[in-house]
């Protein structure tokens, strides 16, 4: 029997405050406008205080031990990264003291296509999750309050359930052709509790038809589930933290870090496309796509989740800068398009990265350049910082760092133009 390591304990960590935005008045904020479109007219500027690389590995954090460290300078092979197209089965678990009040076909709607078509559009079509659910259910060995399944699920029990799972389906599935296993329990069983669905990581992988299974995607959702809930947890197979920040006594707000800005801090985000630094992680931004900017620089920002048409070609996407050994600034433009369809706001979003952050604890930090106002309360997970971007004419000089970011405005196509200046 395979030993279960237990998941990460979250930490939380206090929430920077937001920097201050500085609207200018009508004739300097005309005056800024002019000089930046000029500017964004001919590209970068020339000159030795400016300097912004297509080769952004200067900016490429290292990979540390941290689990699910942000570092991208290299991949951790532990995980498959979905730079191809990757083959997911889903397997329905049904209990003893339990009759499954829906089909596996129907529980299986709730996810795909929709999961699929997430990914489709968060990669620009350079990833394909191929579901392949079983069409019957497998009846575990003892009944769903047994297992004592909750979020924080003790290791005896929680080993029990996956080594029973496994023996249970193994006959109908080999396990050797597939790259992800999701194991779906029956949401009507009275001992399932749906804020257990997550992913569980092996110390040693399970064997099974000659296949190494490292990780399980266990899912105990309602039906219907939450939004997006198998893209955040199907995040975790491709080594991607958790971005949200779990109180200490489970009360109060978990999106303090992120808000909607991203899928792996809330699956019901209103922006939920994947950051700009993770699609660089995974593969998914071609080189031309991440600028490095070690000086200043005018750029042309292309929206994050905006899909380009066949044949067509995108600019750049990310601007980084580092801020340390351990440390960078992001800065990418969000609008309402492709995965972020149903934003609040669009804008400017800028964040930080840190690589030694475990997942959890607060890795990624998204600015709040609007600090003293929110948006979108009906909706939004974190008002807060729904109206986190900046907007056109504005500027927002970054707390603690030498970094001055300020958007002229779109251009035709939707793109936002940007100065940034560091080292000043």
């Amino acid at each position: 029997m395979s030993r279960i390591r237990h998941p990460e304990v979250d930490v939380p960590r206090q929430h920077r405050p937001g920097g201050v935005v500085e609207r200018p008045s009508l004739r300097s904020a005309a005056a800024a406008l002019t000089s930046l479109l000029a500017l964004a007219a001919t590209g970068l500027v020339a000159g030795p205080a400016v300097a912004a690389s297509r080769d952004a590995s200067p900016c490429a954090l290292p990979r540390t031990g941290a689990h699910h460290s942000l570092g991208l300078d290299t991949w951790n092979d532990a995980y498959p990264r979905p730079d191809h197209s990757l083959d997911a089965v889903m397997v329905f678990l049904s209990f003893p003291d339990s009759e499954p009040a829906v089909t596996p076909d129907v529980l299986a709607a709730d996810y795909f296509p929709s999961t699929t078509r997430f990914f489709k559009r968060a990669s620009y079509g350079k990833f394909t999750l191929r579901a392949h659910p079983q069409q019957q259910w497998t009846r575990m060995p003892h009944p769903s309050t047994w297992y004592g399944i909750q979020r924080d699920w003790g290791s005896e029990q929680r080993t029990a359930y996956l080594r029973d799972a496994i023996e249970a389906v193994d006959d109908q599935v080999d396990f050797s052709t597939y790259d992800i296993v999701y194991l779906v329990a029956d949401p009507d069983a009275p001992g399932v509790d749906s804020d257990a669905t997550k992913v569980v990581n092996f110390d040693r992988p399970l064997r099974a038809d000659g296949a190494d299974i490292k990780r399980v995607v266990t899912v105990f959702e309602e039906h219907p589930p939450d939004r997006n809930v198998l893209a955040h947890e199907t995040g975790h197979v491709f080594d991607l933290a958790d971005l949200y920040h779990r109180p200490k006594d489970g009360k109060g707000d978990w999106d303090t870090y992120v808000g909607d800005w991203d899928v792996m801090g809330s699956q019901f985000g209103l922006s939920p496309d994947l950051f700009g630094w993770h699609k660089w992680k995974l593969g998914w931004l071609d080189r031309g796509q991440v600028v490095c900017v070690q000086g200043s620089a005018d750029l042309t920002l292309e929206p994050m989740a905006e899909v380009p048409v066949p044949g067509g070609s995108i600019g750049t996407r990310l601007a980084v800068i580092r801020t340390g050994t351990d440390s960078a600034l992001a800065v990418e433009a969000r609008s309402a398009t492709g995965n972020d369809r149903g934003t609040c706001t669009e804008g400017v979003l800028i964040y930080r990265i840190h690589n030694r952050t475990p997942s959890g604890g607060g890795p990624i930090e998204v600015l709040d350049t609007h600090p003293d106002s929110d948006a979108c309360w009906e909706r939004s997970v974190y008002p807060p910082l729904a109206d986190a971007p900046l907007r056109e004419g504005e500027r927002y000089s970054v707390p603690g760092e030498r970094t001055r970011i300020e958007v002229a405005d779109r251009t035709r196509s939707g793109a936002w133009t940007v100065r940034i200046t560091t080292g000043t």
